[in-house]
């Protein structure tokens, strides 16, 4: 009898909710945290069992899975599921077929529009990546004196359904912020599932991943093209250095790449479902009309 494959998800949140589907629908048993005891019943309703993390003993689900994906950022004490889980994990040992870790491509730091790849130095410009990088450092550190079968995953910009931007522009609070050679990668959470569903198929214990398609684009460009969609007047361009901007979001423009994602498609075989913004916005646009 084939063993059942047991999926834990730290931090069910956007992106683990696409793959719980994909993965439910293989017939696997999928535990996911959250911290939100309001969405406990979504997941109910999805077919993941819930757990409130932290405040749960997860020991005997880590025991039981036989694949775990860490989804939780990390902050200034570091990487919460390592340190908090991770004697317990590398426990788990070789019982544990693959481990996953969301990153960001953030980890690159400013690279003035050039390219990166896997094998580009980690630089980061940012508080958040220079988080990342030490988390990845502390997970790398983990599977290699345990001998577990660790998976990075550097994510471009996630959208997806519900998070696009035709709702801020038929709202009228859309913004196209102009910074000179400023570029953008993105990914659809499709796609994201599909790179993860690939590589659990193919494990390939220390790998890293860039998850991004295959056009990094001026952020105006794309609130351009979603507003031609819509048949709504493109937003007036603000120019970056006078615009007015939360520190949080002048931030997201310290930072510009272009970021190669040649592996996932000769490695893992992936071919994207969205390969640039342009598929992507016109499907979402699809799925939001009446």
């Amino acid at each position: 009898m084939t063993e059942r494959k047991v999926m834990l998800i730290f931090g069910h949140g956007y992106t683990a909710t696409v793959l719980s589907r994909q993965l439910l629908a293989r017939g696997w048993r999928v535990i996911g945290t959250t911290r939100d005891e309001s969405r406990l019943d979504e997941m109910r309703d999805l077919g993941v069992e819930g757990r409130i993390w932290p405040g749960t003993d997860v020991a005997p689900d880590i025991s039981e899975a036989t694949h775990i994906l860490q989804s939780i950022a990390p902050n200034e004490q570091g990487d919460p599921v390592l340190r908090q889980l991770g004697g317990l994990i590398a426990e788990r040992g070789v019982g544990l077929q693959w481990l996953g870790y969301l990153s960001t491509t953030a980890v690159y730091g400013d690279h003035q529009g050039g390219w990166v790849d896997e094998e580009t130095p980690p630089s980061p410009a940012t508080r958040r990546g220079q988080w990342r990088v030490a988390a990845e450092g502390a997970w790398q550190e983990l599977a290699t004196s345990n001998g577990l079968p660790l998976h990075i995953f550097r994510l471009a910009g996630i959208y997806g359904p519900g998070r696009g931007p035709f709702a801020k522009i038929r709202a009228g609070t859309a913004r196209r912020i102009i910074k000179q050679n400023q570029v953008f990668s993105r990914i659809h959470v499709e796609d994201i599932a599909q790179v993860l569903l690939a590589s659990i198929a193919r494990p390939d214990p220390g790998a890293i991943y860039n998850v991004c398609d295959d056009e990094a684009a001026p952020p105006q460009d794309v609130i351009g093209r979603a507003a031609d969609l819509l048949g709504l007047p493109v937003p007036p361009a603000e120019d970056f250095e006078t615009a007015e901007m939360s520190p949080m979001a002048r931030s997201f423009y310290a930072e510009s790449k272009r970021v190669r994602n040649d592996r996932i498609k000769n490695e893992l075989g992936v071919k994207l479902i969205y390969p640039s913004y342009r598929e992507g916005l016109a499907a979402l646009l699809k799925q939001t009309q009446p």
